[in-house]
């Protein structure tokens, strides 16, 4: 039997729902993770019920991240450019610079309720389980599921509020938290990016009640974001098991955008071929040399402009005639490869990059940053000298 029960009077919140299954209880506790309020609640909660285990919304990798307070210390960019996810981790330090500006004006960091809850289990000698799926497949499902379109419109988004000053109080994060304001602000991104709400909301929501309810122990406290308490909810009442391998699939690669890539480089060389056949060698020579020099000097410039080593210029120069005829990478990742390569961040910046993010002149002063730096603009020059280059060799060929 599956019911939601009045929560016990020394736990009634609006943040504390207790859900009981099966003969289990189990205590969701949703939190703001920026609140001091939520530290406080969470430590309550644990301590007055005394559970048999603490679920907690976190993943191994984002545990220990804080738990360690190293976040991004001992990241390889090297590693990362080469598996093509330097946008992702871009993504990450910029939420991750407005989740720690946001919880500093209330004087709380992001997550604290979580490192509480584990903080406080130990103390009692209750076990803890992560509940979470590894961050990096929730990105990757992300990002796959969104259009070109949105995609864009999310990135304007991110890079927009990486420099705005947020303004919240603790009454405004409860005012956040009350059902209906959560409610409005999910059907709010189900409207704008459903794909999106679908992999960052509706999915944890399955997957975190289904290991909450492979988690042992007849009474368990759940410490999660207040946005996933009505969706845990209902998959915990349901009581029917979710398929965990589905969720955990790692999506493959758009074969569309793929074949989107070689359909240009088809029609650029095709065009190419023909212009020799029907105008001569000569003509033919003209079209491919635009082409090159279309696509280097824009991108060369682009990662001059984010003041790139001269031999990341140089690789931009060189490589984006050749990396604009294939999907399979990017002008943008050779350039931030040599960047690294030749110029590599200092750990401080990693410690630092949450403030620095924020300050548009740090982005050139930041061997970090300019490594996103180089990888954007450059991608940019790339993408303008391929629409550039293609306009004239199709209009070489109609002509």
């Amino acid at each position: 039997m599956s019911v939601e029960s009045p929560v016990p009077t020394e736990h009634a919140s609006q943040d504390v729902h207790l859900v009981e299954v099966n003969g289990r209880r189990i205590y969701l506790v949703g939190t703001a993770h920026i609140s001091r309020e939520s530290v406080d609640l969470v430590r309550e909660v644990i301590e007055g019920q005394r559970p048999d285990a603490v679920c907690i919304e976190l993943d191994e990798r984002r545990f220990k991240a804080l738990s360690e307070q190293k976040r991004w210390e001992g990241t390889d960019l090297r590693e990362i450019i080469r598996k093509r996810q330097l946008a992702t981790l871009l993504v990450n330090f910029m939420l991750a610079s407005y989740q720690k500006r946001l919880g500093g004006k209330l004087g709380v960091m992001p997550g604290s309720e979580l490192l509480e809850a584990s903080k406080v289990a130990k103390e009692n000698d209750v076990p803890v389980a992560l509940v979470d799926r590894d961050v990096r497949i929730t990105l990757r499902r992300a990002w796959s599921a969104l259009s070109v379109w949105k995609k864009s419109m999310l990135l304007s988004g991110i890079l927009s509020s990486s420099f705005d000053t947020p303004d919240l109080d603790e009454e405004e994060l409860r005012r956040i938290r009350e059902k209906d304001v959560l409610s409005e602000l999910m059907e709010d991104l189900g409207r704008a990016m459903p794909a999106l709400k679908r992999v960052l909301i509706d999915e944890r929501d399955g997957f975190l009640a289904q290991k909450i309810r492979d988690t042992p122990g007849d009474c368990l406290v759940a410490v999660v974001g207040a946005g996933h308490v009505e969706g845990m909810k209902r998959a915990l009442l349901t009581d029917e098991p979710i398929d965990l391998d589905r969720l955990n699939e790692m999506p493959k690669g758009g074969s569309g955008f793929k074949l989107f890539g070689w359909a240009i480089s088809a029609i650029i060389l095709g065009s190419i071929a023909v212009i020799g056949y029907t105008k001569g060698p000569e003509a033919a020579g003209d079209n491919a040399l635009y082409w090159f020099l279309a696509n280097a000097i824009p991108c060369a410039i682009g990662t001059a402009i984010a003041l790139g080593h001269p031999v990341a210029v140089l690789a931009g120069f060189l490589s984006a005639p050749f990396t604009s005829l294939t999907p399979l990478i990017g002008a943008g990742y050779v350039t931030a490869f040599v960047q690294v390569y030749f110029m590599p961040p200092r750990v401080i910046e990693f410690q630092t990059v949450g403030d620095d993010i924020a300050d548009t002149r740090a982005w050139w002063r930041s061997r970090l940053l300019r490594v996103f730096l180089v990888f954007i603009l450059s991608g940019i020059g790339s993408m303008v000298g391929t629409w550039v280059g293609g306009a004239k060799i199709l209009s070489s060929l109609l002509s």
